[in-house]
């Protein structure tokens, strides 16, 4: 007898239906799995076998064959499981074919019986809601995930018993409520913490209210972790939009599910010796990296410098895109990467040249070799590189500044100045995506204001990229303060954050 139920195994950040055809035949005692399986998925015949016998119930010895169509596209995970064992039940007569016509089935199967969560439930509730189900059956882990979607009913099961009792009528499971995830919890660090650092302080409030990337050059101990991990309490909350997005990314990539719709920006700290592969994503089947994990949020890269050369060249797509696209010989793949990158590093070998209070001891060409490790290109698309000197005593004493609730409010107000110059549903609606007509059309200049970039474009030899990073930094500027027009203040305050063009010059 034969019959067939639906399944999904993830795809990128995505999810790809799969047809469990189940065909059970007199013959040698077996299961055979065909349809290009990887090696979990092979073994879901041990745990099937042993989940039913644990359930109760004792199947015929006959040969079974699972065909997981289409049998070219590549089926990896542990997603499969609940489909193969319902179909199977339903290839024994044991369940009706017509409760799975109209389902889609994802779940682990342990060898009680028990149903274990699954990576990527969001996308493959927003699978099933394309496809056209009427419900979809997910581990219960899952399902408040899932259920964020509103594409579908979710219902989440706690053992295959659970699963069987729902789809025969006899205890139907009521559809799973979105919930957000636990342990979203406010940043760690707050602006009035950190004692001193104005003009960084500054850029920070300029990056958080355009969207732009910054570099902080400075000594050891001048702040600049602090500093970069303070960005996310200036960053205005997730739209339900973006939250799915990002919920969805990490969902396929965790190492367990997030139980829930991720409320907090993410913040990713990669280690300077992360690969170019963990950094912008890849694999055999390729899978999102570090770029795309902080999509949504903020990527720091401390100790700038001692990345590898390669892994940093790859961030140019990213920076520029807001998406990275990832060639393997099996697939070729794009992952969104729409992230603020905030850099740190130092502005020599030994970190103290221009240190007033500790003498320099790297010779010119060392100190020049260290900052030859970041590429004029990949500067060019930093918009704001702010140096950070060291504290005295003194500041290190003063006073609270401004909580970072205060800066908030003023970086909420200039973007909601800035999402009315962009379509509804764009997916970033800062002045950092501008193109260059939205540059010409936003930011115009008038005589002194051109006068005044003009010259510095010619003194700093700014490429193209660098102009118009400086025009959207005025632009955001600008917005801060509440006005329409760019004016030469808040041209010369977006250049003087090119300092190291200025070095460089």
């Amino acid at each position: 007898m034969l019959a067939r139920a639906l399944a999904a195994t993830p795809w990128g950040i995505e999810a790809r239906p799969v047809e469990v055809e189940v065909d059970v035949q007199n013959g040698l005692p077996q299961i055979q799995i065909v349809g290009l399986p990887d090696a979990a998925v092979r073994e879901s015949r041990e745990r099937v076998r042993s989940a039913l016998r644990n359930c109760g119930f004792d199947l015929p010895p006959r040969a079974v064959t699972v065909n997981l169509a289409p049998a070219d596209l590549r089926k990896e995970g542990n997603h499969l499981d609940l489909a193969i064992a319902l179909a199977l039940l339903a290839a024994h007569g044991a369940l009706p074919q017509e409760t799975l016509e109209t389902r889609l089935l994802c779940g682990e199967l342990g060898l009680d019986g028990a149903v274990r969560p699954v990576r990527g439930g969001l996308a493959i509730a927003d699978l099933g809601g394309r496809l056209g189900r009427r419900e979809l059956l997910l581990p219960a882990p899952n399902a408040g995930e899932a259920a964020a979607t509103d594409a579908l009913p979710v219902v989440g099961v706690g053992s295959l018993g659970d699963a069987l009792e729902h789809l025969l009528g006899e205890r139907p499971l009521p559809p799973a409520r979105p919930r957000l995830a636990p342990g979203c919890a406010a940043p760690a660090v707050d602006l009035a913490e950190i004692r001193g650092q104005e003009l960084a302080k500054r850029a920070l409030e300029i990056a958080a209210a355009g969207g732009h990337n910054l570099l902080f050059i400075g000594p050891p101990g001048a702040g600049k972790t602090m500093l970069a991990r303070a960005l996310p309490g200036l960053l205005p909350p997730l739209t339900t939009e973006e939250a799915v997005a990002v919920t969805k990314i990490h969902s396929l990539v965790a190492e367990e599910p997030p139980g829930g719709l991720l409320a907090a920006r993410p913040f990713r700290a990669p280690h300077p010796g992360v690969s170019t592969a963990g950094l912008i994503g890849g694999g055999g089947l390729p899978r999102p990296g570090e770029v795309s994990l902080a999509h949504g949020g903020v990527l720091f890269l401390d100790e700038l410098a001692e990345f590898r050369r390669d892994a940093l060249e790859a961030l140019r797509q990213p920076l520029e895109e807001g998406s990275v696209t990832v060639v393997r010989a099996r697939a070729a793949l794009a992952f969104p990467a729409r992230f603020a990158l905030i850099a740190a590093m130092n502005p020599c070998p030994c970190g103290h040249l221009g240190d007033s209070r500790h003498a320099c001891r790297c010779p010119l060409p060392a100190v020049e070799r260290y900052r030859a490790r970041i590429s004029g290109p990949l500067l060019d698309r930093i918009d704001l590189h702010v140096e950070v000197p060291a504290l005295s005593v003194r500041e290190l004493r003063g006073g609270e500044g401004e909580p970072s609730a205060t800066v908030a409010e003023r970086v909420a107000a200039a973007r909601a100045r800035q999402r009315g110059r962009f379509p509804a549903g764009h997916p970033a609606p800062h002045n950092a995506s501008l193109d260059a007509r939205g540059v010409r059309h936003c930011c115009p200049l008038g005589d002194d204001a051109r006068r005044l970039v003009e010259a510095a474009f010619e003194r700093l030899g700014l490429s193209a990229r660098a102009f118009h990073r400086v025009l959207k930094v005025a632009r955001t500027i600008a917005d801060l303060a509440g006005l329409e027009s760019l004016a030469a203040p808040h041209l010369a305050e977006a250049i003087q954050f090119r300092s190291l063009d200025r070095r460089l010059a």
